[in-house]
């Protein structure tokens, strides 16, 4: 019998999918006002807009079509093939928060992750899995967590200092690959 590859959780949001642009895109859209894309590290998108604003973009993220048409994150395509060669690959994305985004990521990954199979698809709340390494941009899917954790470069964690970093999908193939 062979022995199973390692498997990946790897989240979506802010780590192959890029909410964060289009935030910038609708609150630009919106209020014709521009918004400072030098967001400073340690702090959500919310805290860059005037507080009138930061319900605003709770609601973007509750439309129906939100999540569908996101930019990829660079690399992260080509390196996610790459992983699949040697370990089993999971997209595990906290979905079940913004119930109108399950279809929009699912199609999606189909357009843009087509070779991630139904079966390599977890859409939940807490993020309870059980793969031998997580990529995720939020340390709270790390509780708990007993495999390697490797923090994605976003600008809400770039304070944290008390986790394996990785800035770059090149900087997830110098260190998986």
């Amino acid at each position: 019998m062979s022995e199973r590859k390692p498997r990946i959780a790897v989240d979506m949001d802010e780590v192959i999918a890029d909410p964060l642009a289009k935030f910038i895109k609708l609150y630009n859209r919106d209020y014709d006002v521009p918004l400072d894309l030098k967001i400073e590290p340690g702090n959500e998108i919310a805290m860059h807009v005037p507080e009138h604003a930061r319900l605003k973009i709770r609601e973007y993220i509750n439309e129906k079509g939100f999540f569908r048409d996101l930019d990829v994150i660079p690399d992260s395509i080509e390196v996610m093939k790459e992983l699949q060669k040697k370990y089993e690959v999971f997209i595990v994305s906290a979905a079940m928060e913004f119930p109108n985004s399950l279809q929009d990521k699912h199609e999606w990954l189909a357009d843009h992750f087509p070779f991630i199979g139904w079966q390599h698809i977890m859409f939940c709340g807490y993020k309870i899995v059980n793969t031998d390494i997580m990529i995720d941009d939020r340390i709270k899917n790390f509780v708990d967590y007993d495999g390697r954790k490797l923090l994605f470069t976003s600008p809400h964690n770039m304070l944290l200092t008390d986790y394996e970093r990785v800035d770059t999908w090149r900087d997830v193939a110098d260190k998986l690959l």
